[in-house]
């Protein structure tokens, strides 16, 4: 695993991971997250594929200098890191907002996409409802709350059952929640409020689209899903039990390789 650090105009300190060889697969985390998320994932697609892990803006080691970012300059550091490796063709593969990075770099680059798979995401805008909600949540933390908000916030991401069975899991998940600056929270919720509906992305995708679902995510309704999953021509859809928001670690070899076969798929279809 290479530690790559690189620098843009707009971003002054952009970090990715780099393992593996062959054709290029983007693995892009959500919120609260960084790029370690895909620890259990990278290692059963790096026989066959080249992963790129990138740390977004304001994550990890990579840095968010304030407090404005949109979904759009995100996906911009994406671009960054594929021009900095040379690639211009990819599988990209998104978790939460993740996924919204993943759609906004597709309406931008398409020709470089072979496919895309959205992990626990989806490709409409917020709800007012859930504007609002982001709104508190940003309040809350610009009030020194970010502690009881992700202690809050990240249990609800998984599963009942393994909430049950795995407190490690989810204690060390909020303790790298904890990590994120304030700052970097706000910015995030911010961006997410503010990006548009990105479902005519999928009613003229070219290319196949993967749909992972949980049936206990509290944060994208099935329904919602299984309706956006109808909307591309090529669509894999893989609908989990016992699963919430966080497959990665809930289920993360079933995801492997549901991953593996989709992306074989893209690449050699």
């Amino acid at each position: 695993m290479q530690n790559i650090t690189i620098n843009t105009d707009r971003f002054p300190k952009l970090h990715y991971r780099k393992t593996g060889n062959g054709p290029a697969v983007v693995l892009v985390h959500g919120f609260p997250e960084d790029g370690s998320l895909w620890e259990h994932i990278y290692p059963a697609l790096a026989g066959r594929y080249t992963v790129l892990i990138p740390d977004i803006p304001g994550s990890g080691e990579s840095l968010l200098s304030d407090e404005t970012v949109t979904i759009e300059e995100l996906a911009a550091s994406v671009e960054a890191v594929l021009s900095n490796e040379n690639i211009s063709e990819a599988v990209m593969v998104g978790h939460s907002m993740g996924g919204y990075i993943t759609l906004a770099f597709a309406e931008r680059h398409k020709a470089w996409l072979k496919g895309i798979s959205l992990v626990h995401s989806t490709a409409t805008a917020d709800t007012d409802e859930k504007k609002k909600t982001r709104q508190k949540a940003i309040e809350l933390i610009r009030k020194g709350g970010k502690e009881p908000f992700v202690k809050g916030m990240v249990p609800n991401l998984f599963s009942d059952s393994f909430k049950e069975l795995h407190q490690d899991i989810i204690e060390k998940q909020v303790e790298r929640g904890m990590k994120l600056e304030d700052s970097s929270m706000i910015a995030f919720y911010n961006a997410m409020i503010n990006r548009p509906d990105r479902t005519s992305i999928l009613k003229n995708a070219s290319i196949p689209v993967q749909w992972i679902i949980g049936k206990e995510d509290s944060v994208v309704p099935v329904n919602s899903a299984l309706q956006q999953a109808r909307m591309a021509r090529v669509n894999f859809v893989s609908l989990y039990s016992h699963c919430g928001h966080m497959s990665m670690l809930e289920q993360p070899e079933k995801l492997a390789n549901d991953l593996k076969d989709f992306i074989s798929y893209c690449f050699y279809r």
